[in-house]
């Protein structure tokens, strides 16, 4: 995504750095007629004598006027015409509105393209830049700006657990397909080789198949699974897995949920009974990175309904645009935990913003 921005900015830049030279110009010819004088002889030094009359009331006045600002010579202001650029508000509206399609066509989110806008408008707008230096300026200012956009993230999961009391429970919600189950599988091996023991409960009855694809994690895993039935109460489920961890000493539960709307009622009632019942330590939103702003529309949504504490994107190994990670943070204020970079359990990574934004082209 970044790639495609640097170009969207060079070209911007490119009409600017032109105005800039011709405007230079411009200002170098008008200097030089204001001040002809600086470009001839220069003139005789004062006879003898000249201050002689009053030389006492002479020295007495200089030395008490206030120091005024040093002019600058003709060669000094020439140089910084032709060297240094302020870009005006006007300038500032036509550059963005090549990032703002940019950023659009990549999936950020509006209110984060407004931030951005803020941000930059506040780095760029009337200060001195080099102007054979705008687009690396712009390029940089762009960069810090996105980083600031992130919710700060020093929560160390394993740590956590270790320090808390036991079990430590989490819960992952989201819609339909966000690769929940999967991301339940990989923070089962990520706690299992950190030496945590754990059971995962097995929520999701909405699906047949949900129940039996949790069991072959747990089988591959070696985590005990606790299920019921098909069809049944999946807050049920939820104290029944916590039950039993606390009966058999577990450090943490897993409960995987069923897939579901964030606009549908009946489903999301439902939800807050399994968050009343387990009472999670720690809930987690699950969504594809590459769904873009319906990802991050779903969080704020999940937000509203129970209340996030992180984020888990997946599919972010294909996501080659980078709005949803860009914007979900920003917009929920919850941070990102952690980024699904493929089908194996191993494949979780950790959450880091430089990493993320180095993968994007910078």
């Amino acid at each position: 995504m970044f790639k495609f921005l640097k170009e969207k900015i060079k070209g911007a830049v490119k009409n600017i750095t032109k105005e800039v030279e011709e405007k230079a110009l411009e200002e170098t010819q008008e200097i030089i007629r204001e001040e002809p004088q600086k470009l001839e002889e220069p003139p005789l030094p004062p006879k003898k004598g000249f201050l002689e009359p009053d030389l006492k009331k002479e020295i007495k006045e200089i030395i008490e006027e206030p120091k005024k600002e040093e002019k600058k010579s003709i060669t000094a202001r020439i140089k910084e015409k032709i060297t240094t650029k302020r870009i005006s508000e006007k300038e500032f509206e036509d550059l963005f509105w090549e990032l703002e399609l940019a950023l659009m066509e990549n999936n950020v989110a509006v209110e984060v393209i407004d931030k951005i806008k803020e941000e930059l408008k506040t780095d760029l707008v009337n200060n001195p830049i080099d102007k054979r230096n705008i687009a690396q300026t712009i390029e940089s200012s762009l960069k810090e700006t996105i980083q600031t956009l992130f919710k700060e993230n020093d929560f160390d999961l394993i740590d956590k657990i270790k320090a808390s009391d036991k079990p430590y429970v989490i819960l992952l919600l989201g819609v339909n397909g966000s690769g929940k189950t999967t991301s339940i599988a990989k923070l089962a091996h990520l706690l299992k080789s950190n030496d945590l023991t754990l059971a995962i409960g097995a929520a999701d009855t909405f699906r047949a198949a949900a129940i039996d694809q949790i069991e072959e994690w747990g089988k591959k895993l070696d985590v005990k699974v606790i299920k019921h039935d098909y069809g049944a109460d999946a807050a049920a489920v939820a104290f029944d897995t916590i039950k039993h961890a606390k009966a058999t000493k577990k450090d943490v539960v897993l409960i995987d949920t069923a897939g579901r709307m964030h606009s549908n009622i009946n489903l999301i009632d439902e939800l807050k009974k399994i968050v009343k019942v387990s009472n999670p330590d720690l809930k987690i939103f699950v969504g594809e990175s590459i769904t873009g702003n319906d990802c991050i529309e779903q969080a704020k949504k999940f937000d509203t309904a129970v209340g996030l504490d992180g984020i888990i994107l997946s599919k972010a190994d294909i996501d080659e645009k980078g709005g949803t990670a860009i914007s979900i943070s920003y917009v929920t204020d919850k941070p990102i935990l952690f980024l699904g970079t493929g089908q194996e359990v191993k494949d979780l990574e950790k959450f880091n913003v430089e990493k993320l934004i180095d993968n994007l082209g910078w």
